[in-house]
Formats: C-alpha cells, structure tokens, sequence
C-alpha cells in the first residue's frame, strides 16, 4: 500500500468518495486518468472476493495460463464494462495476463462492488466505478475508460458500443471490435448492422450456445430467485408468479419459480414462444389478465414499459414487483410514481407505493435488475463459461481482425464448442466420440 497515496474528492455537495493515485512505477503508457475507487482500504476484502470466484472458474483458469504463456494482447489495449463484481475482475485480469493493458467500468452502478475496485487498481488495472453512481457519473466513468484509446471492447448491453459512435467517434478507428454480453446489447448491435452504421465487428456472445444455455437459463433462473428471496424473506412456494417474457432468462426464471412450489403465469407477445410455456405446463394469458392475480411480478424482455399504469391499477395488494430484464425501463417508473399517494422504504431495497384506494405495490431493488441490485448475480460456475466465450472471441477478433466486416458476427462454433469441451474437462468429465464409420454413416444419404 506504499505506493498508493489516497485522499478524498467531493463528487457531488453530500458525499466524498477516494480518489486513488498509483505511483510512477504503476502509470501507463496512455498516460491515463487516475483510478476512481470509493474505498481503497477494501482492497484485500476485494482480493478474497476474486480468488474465490477463481477456484469456480476452472474454464477461465485453463485460458489465463494460455494467454500468459501466447501473449495474444500484447501491445493491446482492452476495455471491459461488465457488471463490476468479482467475476467479472477475473475477466480482466485473464486479459491481462494475455498482455493487455486493460481498463476497467461498471455497467451498472448497483452492481459495482468497491471492494473489488480497489482489488483491480491495487494490481495496476485502471478503474473506474463505485457502487450508487449517479447516471452522469457512469457516463463519465465510462469515458475516462475510454481515454484508454480500446482496441478491443468487452461490453455489456451496448453503452459502450453507443457511446463510440455517438460521442467518442475519434476513437473508431483503433477499435478491431467488440463482444457483446446481453441480448439487450446484441438487439442494439443488430439494429446499428440493418441500418449500415456499424462502425466495427461485434462478437454476439449471448447468441452463442454456451452462453443462453448456461448463463441466460440456469444462471438468471438461479440468481433472480436468490435477489428475490433474500430481499424479501418470503417463500415462494404457494404464490401466484407472472413471469412476462419466455425467451431463455424468462424459460429459467419460471422453471425455478415452478420448482420452488409457484404457480407460474406466462406472458408473451411470440406465439412460439407463448405455445412453449404452454407445453411447460405453464398457465399462458394476457398480461392485464395476469396482473389481477399475481403475487410476484417479473419482467425479462429486454423492453420498454411493459408495466404501465393500467397495469399498477389492476394489480393486488402486496405484489411484489421486480425486473430481470436488462435497462431500468421495464416497469414505467414514472406513472408508478404518478399515482402513488405515498411512497416508503419497506425493507433495504424495497420501496412501497400505496395506492388511493389502500394496496401497496411492492417494487425491489428500485426497478435495477433484481439479480445484481438485490444479490451478487449469477454463480461463478455460470460466468465461467460466458466470460470463457468473451476471453477467446477477444483473442478471435485479435486474430481475424482483417478478415472481419464492419457488422455483426455469431461466436464460431469451434470457439463455443472449446468452451464446453473445457468445462467438461475442468468438471472431470470424459465423453464419447463416434467411430469413423459412425461419423461417415450421418454425413452420408445413402443407408
């Protein structure tokens, strides 16, 4: 801790937060900001945190002594803006190790742990984030990450990505590409693609196999009941859920609320996707015919304003309501507010709008995902294979970076299969392989 020298900055007139000064022997080449850490005294408390995660992680671990013996980044300049918590400071440390210099934002100021903050900028990363950052804070964190000039962007829901082309646009050309995590941010780079005004590739890592799988299904399923349950101590077994949206996060979430003892609703706009749930056993109905019976209410669509005020006015005393979806924009917060008489702190993280006519809706973790502002998101075993998807399609655009179009790209199905093949290998599994003649008898069309 020598080498550090701390002291407080005023952010705004009510708070002070640390501003952290790394030594001459930690600057970089880029010159770059000064980290932005809330506690630097946290820094072995953060260190715990990541080591923990790294026994969980075994995919991550065999990639970490990959890249540290090849050296893919070597001269790089990685940029991560995932959910700032110790999952994601392996992420970036495996980078790293491959070479990179690598900066480091949070993607949502619920999410970021200050703990592990100070872990990142005590090991010589460039960070910047604290937990409960203003909006306008989170801009400027991001754009002081940015100054890091990135040649490879690991994004989360597509800030950064928006943020590039909108205002940063000085930097696109040292940008080879980007490795989008959500389908929030998938939606975003696809949208930008059809309209030709992408500006760089974009990796989709949440469309590969290993991702929604995995990370969308078992891990939203888990750590959205987890947020939900520690946040409100109550049981689940027994109520009515109404789960809007069934896409994979949507398919985990009701499956778990249905293993839990719910009675699950389904909501959907897709038919398929709505005949799906029905063929889950799952009750399926119109959304203003759902909320008159729902004793928990989660959204997980990805869109804007599915909960409107028709709905807050139909809804019964007591709901609990919570988001899985990826932006604060699911429930309109606005005419929730509108039509309160009353607002009150339940419990931490709970906020109670009462009604004129006496029913309080419930609403968690301020409408944030439920997941991340009420619980330390998905398992580490879970990230292990999303991150493992991101640690090697950045080393894919490293390598390919000529060859790639200016537009969006699915992870390669070699890259996804590696990853599965490590998971088995790091789980102690062995599988089975056809024989020659197996292989032959499939690629063939004669019996």
């Amino acid at each position: 801790m020598s080498e550090i020298m701390d002291f407080h900055f005023r952010v705004n007139d009510k708070q002070e937060y640390h501003l952290d000064f790394l030594s001459k022997e930690k600057k970089n080449k880029q010159n770059m900001h000064e980290n932005i850490v809330a506690a630097p005294q946290l820094a072995e408390q953060g260190k715990q945190k990541i080591e923990w995660v790294k026994r969980y992680m075994p995919i991550l671990r065999q990639i970490e002594n990959d890249f540290r013996e090849q050296q893919y980044f070597s001269g790089l300049r990685v940029l991560v803006c995932i959910h700032l918590e110790a999952k994601t400071a392996y992420l970036a440390q495996v980078f790293a190790a491959g070479g990179a210099e690598v900066a480091v934002t949070g993607s949502n100021p619920h999410s970021t742990k200050d703990d592990v903050v100070a872990a990142l900028a005590e090991e010589g990363l460039h960070v910047y984030a604290r937990y409960g950052a203003t909006p306008e804070e989170m801009q400027q964190y991001m754009n002081l990450a940015l100054d890091l000039r990135p040649n490879i962007v690991i994004d989360d829901g597509g800030d950064l990505v928006e943020l590039l082309h909108n205002k940063r646009q000085e930097l696109l050309p040292e940008v080879w590409g980007a490795c989008e995590e959500t389908t929030t941010g998938v939606h975003r780079a696809k949208a930008r693609a059809k309209a030709d005004i992408l500006e760089f590739p974009v990796i989709l890592i949440n469309d590969a196999r290993c991702k929604y799988l995995f990370d969308n299904y078992h891990g939203t399923g888990q750590s959205v009941w987890d947020g939900v349950m520690r946040t409100t101590n109550l049981v689940i077994s027994g109520k009515t859920v109404v789960i809007i949206g069934f896409g994979w996060c949507g398919k985990g979430c009701a499956e778990r609320a249905k293993g839990l003892g719910a009675n699950v609703i389904v909501c959907e706009v897709d038919p398929i996707k709505a005949a799906d749930a029905l063929m889950h056993g799952l009750r399926v109905m119109p959304l203003n015919e759902a909320v008159l019976q729902g004793d928990m209410i989660l959204t997980v669509t990805g869109g804007k304003h599915v909960i409107r005020r028709e709905h807050y006015e139909r809804m019964k005393d007591g709901v609990i309501l919570a988001n899985a979806g990826h932006f604060k924009v699911e429930f309109d917060l606005q005419a929730l507010q509108n039509i309160a008489v009353e607002q009150r702190e339940m419990r931490h993280n709970i906020k109670g709008f009462r009604m004129a006519d006496g029913r309080w809706l419930n609403l968690l973790g301020g409408g944030d995902l439920v997941n991340i502002a009420c619980a330390d998101g998905h398992p580490a075993e879970i990230m292990d294979t999303s991150f493992a998807l991101q640690a090697l399609s950045g080393k894919y655009v490293v390598q390919n970076r000529t060859a790639l179009q200016k537009d969006v790209h699915r992870v390669p199905d070699e890259i996804d299969e590696e990853v599965a093949r490590l998971k088995l290998k790091g789980s102690g599994i062995s599988i089975d392989e056809l024989l020659p003649e197996q292989k032959a008898y499939l690629e063939n069309w004669v019996e």
